[in-house]
């Protein structure tokens, strides 16, 4: 069965970050044989001069094939303590994919735009038997630890840091649409209007190439190349990519 790892608030503001601390638990996850990820993603959340954040307020998802969610649970908080760091308020959600409530999607769409408290999450865990624990510090990171859980079941938000077999940042140049899937876990190639680009079409890559979340695919998306040389279509600009998976 599916489920969705949420983590957040893992952090200092000297540390690494939640992005790579949700990367070290998904491989040593694995590793330990709960199941296989199949795929991390990056969810953008308020950014307001009110919250403290240690760095752009965003939590992670994790999606892990297990058969043995106790077992997961149990792996996933004893990580989280033994890699906690100090002044970090850590939060850690984790439930079938299947079984996630709308409410908990709904959470997830108002972390986007209000500030939310930490006693309103656990009601709404306690009320959908949700696992959702505090780790260190404040446990405030169950906020968003909640919310990860409720965008990724969405399936329409963030993008990809994380996701089985080649990665993305191992390719450069030119490459053709088909030789770009071939070997990574990428649907298809689109355009900012919605387009799916044939496998045979070459596109320019640029050093910053990352997947979003759309319709519970992954999309790389691509836009016309103006220069005077190079192919047609090139991989859209980090800014627009970076709107789009927030």
């Amino acid at each position: 069965m599916a489920y969705i790892i949420g983590i957040d608030d893992t952090d200092s503001r000297t540390s690494r970050g939640t992005g790579f601390r949700s990367r070290q638990m998904a491989s040593e996850l694995e590793l330990a044989g709960f199941g296989n990820v199949l795929g991390i993603v990056r969810h953008q959340l308020l950014v307001s001069e009110e919250e403290l954040l240690t760095s752009q307020n965003s939590s992670n998802s994790v999606m892990v094939d297990c058969c043995d969610p106790d077992g997961l649970k149990s792996f996933c908080k004893n990580f989280l303590i033994r890699e906690g760091i100090p002044g970090s308020n850590g939060g850690l959600c984790i439930i079938e994919e299947d079984m996630v409530p709308p409410s908990v999607e709904e959470w997830g769409r108002r972390a986007k735009r209000e500030l939310l408290t930490l006693e309103e999450a656990i009601l709404i865990a306690r009320e959908n038997n949700v696992f959702l624990e505090g780790i260190m510090g404040t446990k405030n990171g169950i906020i968003g630890a909640l919310a990860a859980v409720g965008l990724r079941k969405t399936g329409n938000d963030g993008r990809f840091i994380w996701q089985p077999g080649k990665q993305l940042r191992d390719f450069s140049g030119s490459i053709t649409v088909g030789d770009l899937k071939h070997g990574t876990c990428i649907d298809d190639v689109i355009t900012k209007e919605g387009r799916v680009l044939d496998d045979d079409v070459m596109i320019d890559l640029t050093d910053w190439v990352r997947a979003v979340l759309v319709n519970n695919k992954a999309y790389i998306l691509a836009e016309k190349n103006f220069k005077r040389s190079g192919n047609e279509w090139k991989v859209a600009d980090k800014s627009y990519i970076r709107k789009i998976g927030s």
